[in-house]
């Protein structure tokens, strides 16, 4: 059934193939994300054969790099173990899997590299014990894909749409046209399913398949449990259960007004310095996205945020509303109402948008004055505030930001809703399920200056 899932990753894979002087690959990303699979259909059609080997369900291919790293006493160690396997130069690729538990595998890249005759593609969890240990073996001679479960234009893709379709909303996008009221109504349609079930692709080849949500719920429930346990097996020189603690408060956080996390509210006598590392993990693990409070709403980004406030974000917004009490399952899967929650969900969607597009995650609040911005997103010199409404409320915070006089760096803002594309001169305003394509509107902006 996955043959309808077509993946961002299958072009980066069809490029990387036609590079003469490519070196050997990593892609990684959080478990159950689709990696597996995309690299098995990208080999099926590739090369005349593929050498899988998967260092989890295949302990014992841990050792062929026992005698060295030079590619035909590894070739030699892997034919022992399974004679019938086929090395043909230039029309074979060695797929290993779950790099993440051999880190001997991570330094005979370069040594692949070197020899020349074969191409290899590496898939990871970065959850791995010894994740660390490969980021630095075999530096210069490989390179780094990073993969995270399906984008909105994915989803669209799944439905059955097509690059068209999206180009059309690009356009419509750049000449602020509003898009025809059959159109939007449609697309909310699919943006409130893809907002429910997430991106995780058996939940999406499910909610495909059967038309409806039935039997998703199960799956993103099993999804959370597999985290957790996730949690168990690998927060090494962590306290898991402090690290687990974190994980399932994300929720209960993101249902206040500030939506800020607090670790001294997880429980009694919990205070930050027992948790450093936890949030760490956990955003590492590509569980979490993580956003920071900035100092002041200016640029730069990087140092201009205080690393104590912070609100935490699921990656994929099917799995906020799968950690939800039952209840809000019935009212949000039925009647589609996702306006409940104080705005949480739509947050929690924007932001899993824009980091899907490459983003860190920054907001802004103050007292003095009394200002709030959900996201801001930047080009070279241009900080935009990006504000998310759950309904129809004041802009006031938008409105003070634009404020030449007092926030130079800011030029215009965006803000996203149930609306239609338009502009007042001051912001553009989007509907929510645009976000994706707000890094090529925004470089396009820079562009005409």
């Amino acid at each position: 059934m996955d043959e309808l899932l077509r993946r961002k990753v299958d072009g980066y894979l069809a490029e990387w193939k036609n590079n003469h002087d490519r070196k050997p690959l990593i892609v990684k990303g959080a478990r159950q994300i689709g990696k597996t699979r995309s690299i098995e259909r990208f080999a099926e059609r590739n090369y005349k054969s593929v050498v899988q080997i998967n260092f989890v369900e295949q302990k014992k291919y841990k050792d062929i790099f026992d005698d060295g790293f030079e590619v035909n006493t590894i070739l030699k160690n892997i034919s022992l173990l399974n004679p019938e396997l086929q090395f043909l130069p230039g029309d074979t690729l060695f797929f290993f899997d779950e790099l993440q538990a051999c880190p001997n595998c991570a330094t005979a890249l370069k040594f692949f590299k070197l020899d020349g005759r074969f191409d290899v593609i590496c898939s990871g969890s970065p959850v791995g014990i010894n994740y660390k240990e490969i980021e630095s073996n075999s530096v210069g001679y490989k390179e780094e894909y990073e993969m995270s479960s399906m984008d909105f234009e994915e989803f669209l893709w799944a439905k059955g749409y097509t690059d068209d379709f999206v180009e059309d909303l690009y356009q419509h996008m750049l000449e602020v046209k509003p898009l025809a009221n059959l159109k939007i109504d449609v697309l909310f349609d699919i943006f409130r399913d893809y907002v429910t079930i997430g991106g995780m692709p058996e939940v999406v080849n499910t909610y495909i398949k059967n038309k409806n949500f039935s039997g998703t719920l199960n799956m993103q429930r099993q999804l959370l449990k597999d985290y957790e346990e996730d949690i168990t097996k690998y927060a090494e020189g962590l306290d898991k259960a402090k690290v687990k603690a974190v994980y399932n408060h994300i929720s209960r956080f993101l249902a206040k007004e500030n939506k800020r996390f607090q670790v001294t509210k997880i429980g009694k006598n919990a205070r930050n310095r027992d948790y450093v590392g936890c949030v760490e993990w956990l955003a590492d693990a590509g569980v979490i996205n993580v956003c920071y409070c900035m100092n002041q709403p200016e640029l730069p980004l990087k140092g201009n945020y205080d690393p104590k406030l912070y609100k935490i974000y699921f990656k994929d917004t099917g799995l906020l509303i799968a950690s939800l009490d039952e209840e809000a399952q019935e009212d949000l899967r039925a009647n589609k109402n996702l306006g409940t929650y104080k705005g949480a969900i739509y947050e929690n969607i924007v932001g899993d948008m824009l980091a899907k597009q490459g983003y860190k995650l920054y907001y802004y609040n103050s007292d003095k004055p009394a200002l709030e911005m959900d996201f801001f997103v930047r080009d070279a010199d241009t900080l935009i505030p990006v504000e998310v409404k759950a309904n129809d409320g004041a802009t006031a915070s938008l409105n003070n930001l634009l404020r030449e006089d007092k926030y130079p760096d800011i030029r215009y803002g965006i803000k996203l809703g149930y609306k239609n594309i338009g502009s007042n001169g001051k912001y553009y305003t989007f509907p929510y399920f645009l976000t994706f394509l707000l890094k090529r509107f925004v470089a396009e902006k820079k562009r005409e200056g």
